[in-house]
């Protein structure tokens, strides 16, 4: 399961890395939204300021962060029969 997972990170990794600049703002504002990216923005710049020889460990901790956050969103989504009743 886990390769799984470091297969669709690195395939994703891969494909937005090679997406044209505003591709890349489109999706983000379609999936995250203005707020929520600069909400992300100002975390990364206070967490990564407070401590900048960290760097890398943090833009980890920020990476596995929005992983975890997406999970979570995941699990709270109600299955699409449970919608559809609703």
């Amino acid at each position: 399961m886990a390769s799984v997972k470091k297969g669709h990170a690195v395939d994703f990794i891969n494909r937005i890395r090679t997406m044209e600049s505003a591709d890349l703002n489109a999706l983000i504002v379609r999936e995250a939204g203005e707020e929520l990216a600069q909400f992300f923005l100002t975390y990364s710049a206070s967490l990564i300021s407070r401590d900048p020889e960290r760097a890398i460990e943090n833009t980890s901790s920020l990476m596995l962060m929005g992983y975890l956050i997406r999970a979570a969103e995941e699990r709270r989504a109600p299955a699409p029969r449970e919608a559809a009743l609703a």
